[in-house]
């Protein structure tokens, strides 16, 4: 029997009990559709994380306190830690040389914005800056200007509003030159900030910027601030970054031998940390469509048992009238591979619907990963054939007298 002939039989014999083989396939099919599932969300999350963490330029780097990615509770030898503040700034300002700006930051959640009669939702991010966090966070003033040193050094009650503030308090007018209130605190209004779209869902244009120094007078200085460093050379980067962390370390009066008691990150090292993360997600998501995958096998082999068992006097009339042992052989491994790549296929539909799907509702991109595809593929030939050898060997081991009596 050649193969045309071997697939041609086991599709009628498929065909011929059509909700028993769909069944069969529903533990394959939930395998595959769970390996493409997850990967394409777990992959479209990986694009969206990447985007959204590449904040800082090639030449930034940033100085926490706290790591900037946390899962869970925050481990009490954070909890401790002393803060950043001003005064560790201004020694990385004076005292590294490959430094080319420093911009200490500080936020303040959950603030009402008034202007006569009109006031915001109390959402409203306050963030305390110095110049330099123009350039560290493309921040550029598109009316009016910026907060400047003079602002800094004398605490000046001035404000530079995003989009979302001007548009709610200030619909058909321009704010420059006007008050507003943060709170019970009267601010003039220098400046508007360029529009800046959403990070993380949530809008980059609902805020406000004040001069760090005022920001502290209003709110205290018990925050610790972030610190945002530009290298002259960003091929020098981790020189830059050692030449910090050496004087952070003097600063603070970290003892030699024990551990840095702040952060430094970059883009880069925000994206490895993700990726290392969702490594874990990747194989728990594997390990749990292998489970499916296995349970989907075990079903393909004990429907084939029952099938052999059905087909005995059949095998037995085929093997009288000259059909070989690997006919029988690979006829009934066909069928396996058949019921196993059959489910695999529809696996593969359902699991680019959900990825399709996942996109088209969320903000996460749609990304089906290739490779995910052909593991898919991969593991439902793997599984068809391993699951049904056992089945077509006991076929192709009847003996044909005794397959011919069967009842």
């Amino acid at each position: 029997m050649d193969f045309k002939e071997s697939l041609s039989v086991s599709l009628d014999a498929l065909r011929s009990n059509k909700m028993r083989s769909a069944l069969t396939t529903l533990g394959i099919i939930i395998g595959v559709t769970t390996i493409i599932g997850m990967m394409s969300i777990i992959q479209g999350l990986q694009n969206f994380m990447v985007n959204e963490l590449s904040v800082l330029g090639s030449n930034t780097f940033q100085v926490q306190k706290n790591p900037a990615i946390q899962m869970g509770h925050l481990d009490e030898k954070y909890r401790n830690r002393k803060i950043l503040t001003l005064d560790h700034a201004y020694a990385i300002k004076e005292y590294a040389s490959l430094v080319q700006s420093v911009g200490p930051e500080t936020w303040n959640w959950g603030q009402v914005i008034k202007y006569k009669d009109k006031k915001t939702n109390p959402d409203v991010l306050t963030v305390g800056v110095t110049p330099e966090f123009q350039a560290a966070n493309n921040y550029f003033a598109d009316e009016g200007r910026f907060v400047n040193e003079i602002d800094v050094e004398f605490n000046r009650s001035v404000v530079v509003l995003g989009l979302d503030i001007v548009e709610i308090l200030f619909p058909h007018t321009s704010p420059l030159g006007q008050y507003v209130r943060i709170g019970a605190n009267k601010f003039k209004v220098i400046g508007t900030v360029e529009k800046q779209g959403s990070s993380f869902g949530q809008s980059k244009d609902n805020r406000v910027l004040i001069p760090i120094t005022t920001f502290h007078k209003i709110f205290g200085e018990k925050r610790s601030l972030h610190i945002t460093v530009q290298v002259k050379d960003p091929s020098r980067m981790n020189e830059a970054i050692d030449q910090v962390t050496g004087v952070l370390r003097a600063v603070r009066k970290v003892l030699p031998g024990k551990p840095n008691d702040f952060e430094i990150f970059t883009s880069e090292s925000l994206i490895d940390t993700f990726n290392d993360m969702s490594r874990y997600v990747k194989i728990a998501a594997i390990g749990i469509a292998f489970i499916s995958l296995l349970v989907g096998g075990i079903g393909i082999m004990n429907i084939m048992l029952v099938s052999v068992t059905e087909r005995t006097r059949e095998i037995g009339i085929r093997k009288s009238i000259g059909a070989k042992r690997r006919d029988i052989l690979w006829q009934f491994i066909t069928e396996a591979v058949i019921l196993g790549n059959l489910g695999g296929f529809l696996g593969i539909i359902f699991g680019v619907l959900i990825g399709v799907f996942i996109g088209a509702v969320t903000p996460l991109p749609t990304a089906i990963p290739i490779w995910a595809i052909f593991l898919g593929v991969g593991f439902c030939s793997v599984v068809g054939l391993f699951f049904g050898i056992y089945p077509a060997a006991k076929a192709a081991r009847l003996d044909p007298i005794v397959a011919l009596r069967y009842e």
